[in-house]
């Protein structure tokens, strides 16, 4: 298949799919061998058979919404919005949470892919912050519609260069090496829950300290869907919780109730009179 055919292809099919082409240029290739094993898959000819295709059996439409998420992830992806997290956010949540009197602090992960993010999450808890407040226990969520990833995460064993970027010391305390793998320590597995759900269409019952939404809605969905996610994801966040985007990611204009504090960090913090 041609890259330009490909690129044809997806500037017509992913507004269907609710995401936008300007999110896609630089994983295009990804997609598209991807979008190519398909069609080898279905006996196809070529992309005008598979739009034939997707006319004549629209459940293949779900399985194109597969084909074209990409993941690029790993631990401790961005180091200064981990530190910034570590040093800063999660004190001052922590902090929070006990002056209210409670007893849970809740992280929410969205697009949680193989785990990487919540459980580096889980990881910076347990190994730098969890002796400061004895009296509070971490929560995370993970959220993600991909089942296969979902499996991974449950699994929790990583090549090498899933891990690479966790200084070594905090690798060395969480993994054990299993052959080729990092198997990830049952103590911080359970600190962290995943779940199959789609954020064009569920949310959790629970509100969270911190959403970590990068690298997903804001860049791959339709603009449409920014201001209508962000506005639930509003509803699912405590009065001064904080929400993360990606660091080349920017929010819808006109966004209330928020407050930006690093722009260059993707990091907002929700006043507590909204």
């Amino acid at each position: 298949m041609q890259d330009t055919e490909c690129v044809s292809f997806l500037q017509w099919a992913l507004p269907q799919l609710q995401m936008r082409w300007p999110g896609f240029r630089k994983v295009r290739k990804q997609v598209c061998k991807r979008l190519s094993r398909r069609l080898s898959e279905l006996d196809v000819a070529d992309i005008e058979a598979y739009k034939q295709y997707l006319a004549s059996h629209p459940d293949e439409w779900k399985r194109l919404d597969g084909i074209c998420r990409v993941v690029v992830t790993r631990f401790y992806r961005d180091k200064l919005f981990f530190s910034k997290l570590t040093d800063d956010i999660l004190p001052m949540l922590a902090s929070n949470a006990l002056k209210d009197g409670r007893k849970e602090l809740r992280i929410w992960s969205i697009g949680s892919a193989s785990g990487e993010e919540a459980y580096t999450l889980a990881i910076l808890w347990q190994r730098q912050l969890a002796t400061q407040f004895p009296g509070l226990q971490l929560s995370i969520l993970g959220t993600e519609v991909d089942p296969h990833l979902l499996e991974r995460s449950r699994k929790a064993c990583y090549p090498a260069g899933t891990v690479k970027n966790l200084p070594q010391e905090l690798r060395l305390a969480a993994f054990t090496r299993e052959e080729e793998e990092y198997c990830l320590k049952r103590a911080y597995q359970r600190m962290v829950v995943f779940k199959e759900q789609d954020i064009r269409t569920t949310l959790p019952h629970q509100v969270y300290d911190l959403i970590l939404c990068r690298n997903l809605v804001f860049t791959y969905f339709v603009e449409p869907q920014h201001r209508t996610i962000l506005n639930q994801l509003l509803t699912r966040l405590v009065p001064d919780g904080w929400l993360t985007v990606g660091v080349r990611e920017t929010l819808p204009d006109g966004v209330t109730g928020l407050d930006m504090v690093s722009e260059r960090l993707g990091l907002y913090r929700r006043s507590r009179s909204s």
